[in-house]
């Protein structure tokens, strides 16, 4: 699908998807749960589709229906943990991942605990991205892999003990391992080596496994988890909303003299992406939030208005939040004077390469921006030239072409838009 974005500035009230990163956490807890429960989710996009079927081939029974107010209610039914290892041959449950590295490595170790034989399906570049320090330190605690293309082959009762694992490659790693532990039969300590990237979402998973009744606590780079069996998760959860989608039109938003709010925002969120409310403000951009009306004060549901501003260039560290890295190169692109993007290394290994896909995205659209070993420097304009880009099968290249359409003197036009529906089913109906 290809999709055309009319030149100049957007205005408007919109609203984001339920955010896929507490999604993953939520349902898998809900899954290993000794109860039932029923999740409310606005938006489904195909990632935690993803996360969804894994955990139903596991065993779970997640239901969906959609509410007349247009969330998703899932119904999850958990996992029955029934494993027979006396038989020589393997029967192995199909785990179709599609591209979700969330599911696949957050689910690894969880196959491990439940002693499940699995083959994760991978699609797209899944099979390229880095996995060996994950199942490296998994093969010394009783799971054996076989990988044959787009198939991942997982075998083994995973054993606890002493997990050390680096925190510069992904932070899925620990975080899958945080929620895999606690089902085994004695404590675990899982050891953080070398700097820890992305640390918000390993923060974000411990929330979720100590709100699951898991007893996990940290001293300083190692986690210590007492072993549960099963998590506590029942009754209704709410999935609250995405800052890394909401990212897109706030960023849009900052070309704007009208300016573009969205609604239902957490502003309390320990969701890393976030930041990108301190990033605009440090671009010069004009932000405002107002608490919703009828809004209970302790839950920070608020709507968020991003306008205009004289936007100036700055040095954007990157370890922390790399998934706002396309969408901010072209907030830079349309700031005075020079960007500068750092330690963003790891975004090589995403979807796409978001450095390369970034800088060629802008580059086509008629920016001054060039790579560097871990980041990119953008030179900006007062506008862009427009045109035609490819989305590169990446959503927030896809996405980010979009609002470079903000600052430009022609339409843009995307090339394989429907990569979009990965993270923000329903982005284009939203914008356009």
């Amino acid at each position: 699908m290809n999709v055309t974005i009319p030149s100049g500035p957007r205005h408007g009230t919109l609203t984001v998807p339920a955010s896929k990163s507490w999604a993953h956490r939520i349902l898998i807890t809900a899954a290993l749960s000794a109860e039932k429960s029923r999740i409310i989710c606005d938006g489904i996009s195909k990632d935690i589709t993803a996360t969804m079927d894994c955990l139903n081939a596991l065993g779970a029974n997640i239901t969906s229906e959609l509410r007349d107010d247009g969330c998703t209610e899932l119904l999850v039914t958990p996992i029955k943990i029934t494993v027979d290892h006396s038989n020589s041959t393997a029967l192995y449950a199909p785990l179709l991942c599609k591209e979700s590295g969330s599911t696949l490595r957050f689910l690894i170790p969880v196959v491990g605990a439940l002693g499940k034989d699995a083959v994760f399906h991978m699609e797209g570049r899944l099979s390229e991205r880095p996995i060996d320090a994950l199942t490296d330190v998994l093969k010394k605690h009783g799971m054996s892999f076989m990988q044959d293309g787009k198939y991942l082959y997982c075998r083994g009762k995973l054993t606890a003990g002493h997990f050390s694992i680096p925190g510069n490659i992904s932070s899925q790693y620990i975080s899958g391992l945080l929620m895999a532990t606690p089902l085994l039969d004695s404590a675990s300590d899982i050891e953080i080596t070398g700097n820890i990237e992305s640390g918000d979402y390993i923060n974000m998973t411990a929330h979720a496994v100590r709100t699951a009744g898991v007893e996990l606590t940290q001293n300083e780079n190692i986690y210590h988890i007492e072993p549960k069996g099963r998590f506590s998760v029942s009754g209704d959860l709410i999935v609250e909303k995405d800052w890394s989608s909401a990212a897109f039109p706030l960023c849009m938003g900052a070309f704007s003299k009208e300016g573009i709010t969205v609604t239902g925002l957490n502003t309390d969120s320990i969701q890393g992406d976030k930041e990108i409310l301190n990033i605009l403000k440090d671009f010069g951009a004009d932000i405002s939030i107002t608490r919703e009306q009828g809004s209970d004060v302790s839950n920070g549901l608020s709507s968020v208005t991003v306008k205009r501003g004289i936007l100036k260039g700055q040095t954007i560290d990157a370890s922390r939040i790399p998934d706002l890295v396309p969408v901010i190169s072209v907030v830079a692109a349309g700031a005075l004077g020079e960007t500068r993007i750092i330690h963003a290394e790891r975004l090589r290994i995403k979807e796409s390469d978001r450095l390369f896909t970034t800088a060629t995205m802008l580059k086509n659209l008629g920016a001054d921006i060039k790579e560097t070993e871990d980041g990119l420097i953008i030179k900006g304009k007062e506008t862009l030239n427009g045109g035609t880009t490819e989305a590169f099968n990446d959503h927030r290249i896809a996405m980010s072409a979009a609002v470079a359409a903000g600052i430009s003197a022609s339409p843009v036009t995307v090339l394989g838009a429907e990569c979009t529906d990965k993270s923000f089913p329903g982005f284009w109906d939203e914008l356009l």
